[in-house]
């Protein structure tokens, strides 16, 4: 991947506002150390719109840097899995051979975005449950726990937005498309 000036500033608005939007304040506390973030959608709209690489780096770092101003020290395991989570939603474009820029989302288009981010949350926190029990020896119980609550609220969450927001890039993206036919 070729870190353009552009590249990296996307990173870096994105990676700030996941991860300020990712403080315990935005979120809804659902178990110990868990919390559901509406920040989830920002990593999931970078991923979609610039692929895995700032995908991952958008989550990697945005995660740390929630951990870092939210008090509980930085849990790299969950800051890991962050990072595969926009991994994972980040193959969108090259999986819908980049529609949503030729301004179209489809039904097939919206079910991959699920496919993708439930296989990008259960193996992205997957990982970081898995290295919780053998890095922390943290109870198999809870870290399942945390993972089966994290996966399911955040598909659930990043379905919803993502939709009216994929839709509305994809409208934007086709006007854009219009204008420059015209």
């Amino acid at each position: 991947m070729n870190f353009t000036a552009k590249t990296v500033v996307v990173i870096a608005i994105g990676a700030a506002l996941y991860g300020i939007g990712g403080l315990p304040m935005f979120g809804i506390p659902v178990f110990a150390n868990t919390t559901l973030k509406p920040a989830m959608a920002i990593l999931a709209l970078f991923s979609v719109l610039y692929g895995p690489v700032v995908g991952f780096l958008v989550g990697f770092i945005g995660h740390w840097v929630t951990d870092l101003f939210a008090g509980w020290g930085v849990w790299f395991t969950w800051v890991l899995g962050s990072g595969i989570v926009g991994l994972v939603i980040g193959l969108f474009p090259a999986l819908t051979k980049g529609r949503i820029s030729q301004g179209l989302f489809e039904t097939k288009d919206f079910v991959t975005f699920i496919v993708l981010t439930v296989v990008g949350n259960v193996v992205g926190y997957g990982c970081s449950a898995f290295l919780d029990t053998i890095l922390y020896a943290e109870p198999f119980a809870k870290v399942f726990t945390q993972l089966i609550i994290i996966a399911a609220g955040n598909t659930v969450l990043i379905a919803i937005v993502g939709f009216f927001i994929l839709k509305s890039v994809a409208k934007r993206n086709q006007q854009s498309l219009n204008l420059k036919e015209e």
